[in-house]
């Protein structure tokens, strides 16, 4: 009652720093952040008030407040590309730190490493940090390379010759089998390491798929392409809304619904 009191009749000249000590009290208050707690309502509260206010788009205490709100957000991804597009904490290290982590736990090595190399453009402060998260990044990702390399046998992997053979879409199947007919299961990668070696399954190419000239066949067996090389700021309106929690709606008689 007092932090909400103090918000609604504040009249000094930093109104983050009410939020900023709200905020945290509820954090030391609830450290389980359970549904009395009400912190994803707070962090949205704070955010949206301050969003007009420009002087904290570099402020490390707002930006905190973001991230903190990320976490009860469906896709944080999303989040990041707002705050990216809104130019909020683009100054700050922290922001690229925890977008690059975000992605590397997703496996999207190369995008991390894209949005470090973005932070490092814009010398974001402190740069000391981001260039020491950026250097053991760079030494994971080396290091898995390396295991998934020792893992590999010599045979099954041709670094100079062809690429790894990929999926085809709407393949052909062939059903094998007198009395029964069972569909052929075709497996590629890994999935075809993990099976006997002498079962082997040739697919059909992909032009032969379809004998309609009329009727156009999109394939996804196409190489992706090369990644950007820069961030392209997206346009966004409104950030994302937060995570609907369970149990949120009042409980009342179990016996009046129809």
């Amino acid at each position: 009652r007092e932090f909400e009191s103090e918000i609604r009749f504040y009249s000094g000249d930093d109104p983050l720093d009410v939020w900023d000590r709200y905020i945290k009290w509820t954090e030391q208050a609830f450290p389980q952040a359970g549904k009395e707690s009400n912190l994803a309502e707070l962090l949205e509260r704070a955010v949206k008030a301050l969003h007009d206010q420009k002087r904290y788009y570099k402020d490390p205490r707002y930006l905190q407040l973001w991230l903190k709100f990320g976490t009860c957000c469906n896709e944080p991804l999303d989040l990041y590309s707002y705050l990216h597009s809104q130019e909020i904490g683009t100054t700050l290290a922290l922001l690229y730190i925890t977008w690059a982590e975000e992605l590397e736990t997703r496996g999207n090595f190369k995008r991390a490493d894209l949005i470090f190399q973005e932070g490092l453009q814009r010398k974001a402060e402190p740069l000391e940090k981001l260039q020491f998260h950026h250097r053991y990044f760079q030494a994971r990702v080396s290091r898995q390379a390396l295991l998934a390399l020792e893992e590999t046998p010599d045979e099954e992997t041709d670094f100079l010759g062809a690429a790894e053979p990929q999926r085809i879409s709407l393949a052909e199947l062939k059903g094998r089998g007198k009395k029964i007919v069972r569909a052929p299961i075709s497996r590629v990668g890994d999935a075809l390491k993990a099976t006997n070696q002498t079962r082997s399954i040739q697919a059909l190419p992909f032009e032969q798929l379809s004998n309609n000239p009329g009727f156009a066949v999109f394939s996804d067996n196409s190489a992706p392409g090369s990644e950007i090389a820069v961030l392209t700021p997206q346009q966004w309106t409104a950030p994302p809304a937060r995570r609907a929690k369970e149990n949120e709606q009042t409980a009342g008689p179990w016996n009046s619904g129809r």
